[in-house]
């Protein structure tokens, strides 16, 4: 292999088998349990990045199922996004998600910084719930619920708030620890399609776990609950922040 060829498919690891294609990456039929809830806004200080702003002192839980994804098959994902401002533009900041597939969180972690980690997500309907679980561990950290689809949403409102910027903590260590790659890193869906949107009564429970502390931004009071059902495309992402720059 000469080094033009290298250079040349230097787009993943291992370059003789990568773990995921290239992108953009278009989901079908991707679902969504978001629940926003009321929190500490101290703990939400200490876990954003600089220069992002905090907006408001809200989390929103999240549970997606993603039957239909280009190259990444049929998974489960789940995390927590703070509402932040970056020069004054609106958006969100992804502190933490959880997810069951290999391909994901390879590509997630390696191409955008989405904070990724190994665990056991599910969003399924059981009787007249939307309910999701995280697990981590064998230990259950989350369960979400929500009255299945109780009232519709505008499409048009919900598209619009799925087509704000969200912002990434990107982190890839040089070979003696120290950071080669500290950034922040912006992305947007784009090409949604809104297929379905409801609310309904909601409810969170957030359990205490050393390696995954979603408990740490504890919920006050749940503020709303929706599902989304939805189609879009998910494209690369750009640089906003250089935190190693001189």
């Amino acid at each position: 292999m000469t080094e033009e060829e290298v250079r040349a498919n230097a787009f993943a690891m291992p370059i003789a088998n990568p773990a995921y294609p290239r992108g953009p990456y278009r989901f079908v039929d991707r679902e969504y349990l978001i629940i926003t809830y009321r929190t500490d806004p101290e703990a939400l200080r200490r876990m954003i990045p600089a220069p992002l702003q905090l907006a408001e002192p809200v989390v929103k839980f999240e549970f997606i199922n993603m039957p239909d994804s280009t190259g990444f098959g049929h998974y489960c994902e789940s995390g927590q996004v703070i509402p932040v401002t970056l020069d004054g533009v609106r958006g969100g900041f992804v502190l933490s998600m959880y997810l069951d597939d290999h391909p994901p969180i390879a590509a997630g972690r390696e191409l955008w910084g989405f904070p990724k980690k190994l665990g056991k997500p599910e969003l399924r309907v059981h009787a007249d719930t939307l309910m999701g679980t995280l697990d981590y561990s064998d230990f259950r950290v989350a369960t979400g619920t929500m009255g299945f689809k109780h009232q519709a949403l505008d499409a048009d409102k919900v598209r619009a708030s799925m087509a704000e910027p969200n912002f990434l903590l990107k982190i890839i260590p040089h070979v003696d620890g120290t950071p080669r790659i500290c950034e922040l890193v912006r992305y947007g869906l784009v090409d949604i399609q809104v297929k379905g949107a409801w609310s309904g009564p909601g409810a969170l429970d957030l359990r205490d776990h050393a390696l995954a502390p979603v408990a740490d931004l504890p919920v006050l009071e749940v503020l709303s609950t929706v599902h989304i059902l939805a189609d879009l495309t998910l494209p690369l992402g750009t640089v906003v922040h250089d935190y190693l720059a001189r």
